[in-house]
């Protein structure tokens, strides 16, 4: 029998505080005054319950790159940031494009039990935008993949992205496009702007986004199928997807931790911590997507969770990988950004965060109210904690995080996934540890 929790005092989604009852994977009872004996007592006073936090748009690595990430490490990673399900992006070697890979994903996941990995499969056939991939396949397989992503490429080709759109309809699947235009950022170091300019490094126009942004709702709608935007992150964008919706056009879109807070002028430092696609954009452009996430115009905080070795960043900025790690800062990150701003509430976090993120990915059992009889994933974090980013933070395999060194606020001090407890108090629990 697992173990039973007994959650005293806790916010949930930061409003009244009550007494929550884990027990036999699920949330027993919700109320005040709750006893249960031989329960493991966990004091709450002060902290935010949330449901378990689903990132739409991590990166794995395995199978292929183990050397920055494993399902292993991420997971863990995972459930120190209050993550209980992780969407694996297909960039692998081999790319996820077959049933195959993407069940040898899912067994992973289930092997090492942290989070649920589910995992995303590929538009086309080894990401090389020339022909589709086993869509169909990998949607009826076991790991029943619904998201379809050619992610760190963009489906260029106008024909390939409307026959993925027009496939992924019989089953309810979602094309999530990287909108990039790969002629307008050849050889793209960052933000194509004043301090591109001044730095003397290519860049990579704000343009090269939006038009593919403003070709795939235009698509989406003709044929009826849902689309959604990566790793949105330019003020013109937001207006795009604001037109769109108002439109009636099925495009969901999402925005990162760093690019709620993070602006080109870091690129200065040549850090190449700070190197990432899309680049880091304007003051204005940190604003516009806040303003977005505030309206609902952009629906989910997702991490883009780029994992990479130490030599794949200590070098020059032109021949350093692009991306950040970002699992166990997001939420941290997402406090200060929009809550401490008061653009944002708690429970507003819990729908960008967890509820919106598993329905767009149709991920059963995961963003789920905080209720009796509903699947035990949920997080505990605190607020009123907070300190300096370290790598003592960090549990994955990389440490290319853009935060290192910078004050964030709150922490997270449990993960329950399935009910048990895979961040118990600052710390992970091992799978033999959490067995019973």
């Amino acid at each position: 029998m697992s173990e039973v929790f007994l959650i005293r005092g806790a916010r949930i989604e930061g409003a009244s505080a009550a007494d929550i009852l884990l027990a036999d994977g699920r949330i027993a009872e919700v109320s005040t005054g709750l006893s249960r004996a031989g329960a493991t007592v966990v004091d709450a006073d002060g902290l935010v319950a949330l449901p378990g936090l689903v990132d739409l748009h991590t990166h794995l690595r395995e199978p292929g790159y183990e050397a920055s990430e494993t399902i292993l490490s991420g997971s863990q990673a995972g459930a120190a940031g209050g993550y209980t399900a992780l969407f694996a992006m297909p960039n692998t070697s081999p790319v996820a494009d077959t049933a195959g890979v993407v069940e040898q994903e899912l067994a992973l996941g289930e092997a090492a039990g942290y989070v649920t990995v589910q995992p995303i499969g590929a538009v086309t056939v080894g990401q090389k935008g020339e022909r589709l991939a086993e869509l169909g396949a990998m949607a009826h397989s076991r790991a029943r993949v619904r998201v379809f992503s050619d992610d760190g490429f963009c489906v260029w080709d106008p024909l390939i992205m409307r026959r993925a759109l027009e496939y992924v309809k019989a089953f309810g699947g979602v094309i999530a496009q990287h909108a990039q235009d790969p002629r307008l950022t050849e050889g793209a170091q960052m933000n194509e702007g004043s301090v591109s300019a001044e730095l003397g490094l290519a860049g990579w126009p704000a343009v090269a986004e939006e038009a593919i942004i403003a070709r795939d709702v235009l698509l989406a709608e003709h044929v009826g199928s849902r689309l959604h935007v990566c790793h949105l992150s330019t003020a013109g964008s937001v207006d795009i997807i604001r037109w769109a919706k108002k439109r009636g056009i099925a495009v969901t879109a999402e925005v990162t931790p760093h690019h709620l807070l993070l602006t080109e002028e870091l690129v200065r430092g040549y850090d190449a911590r700070f190197k990432v696609n899309p680049p880091l954009r304007r003051d204005e452009d940190v604003q516009a997507v806040r303003a977005g996430l505030a309206d609902g115009t952009i629906d989910i905080v997702a991490t883009d969770h780029a994992p990479h070795p130490a030599e794949a960043k200590a070098c020059e900025w032109h021949a350093a990988a692009n991306g950040m790690v970002g699992l166990e800062s997001a939420l941290r990150v997402v406090q200060h950004s929009v809550v401490d701003t008061g653009l944002l509430d708690w429970a507003d976090v819990a729908r960008v965060m967890s509820r919106t993120p598993a329905r767009i990915g149709s991920l059963d059992g995961h963003g789920r109210q905080i209720a009796a009889g509903e699947p035990a994933h949920l997080v505990l974090h605190d607020p009123a904690a907070g300190g300096t980013f370290t790598t003592d933070d960090l549990h994955g395999r990389s440490v290319n995080s853009p935060y290192l060194g910078r004050d964030l606020p709150g922490s997270t001090r449990w993960t329950f996934h399935g009910g048990r407890a895979t961040w118990r108090d600052g710390s992970l629990t091992p799978p033999e540890e959490r067995a019973s």
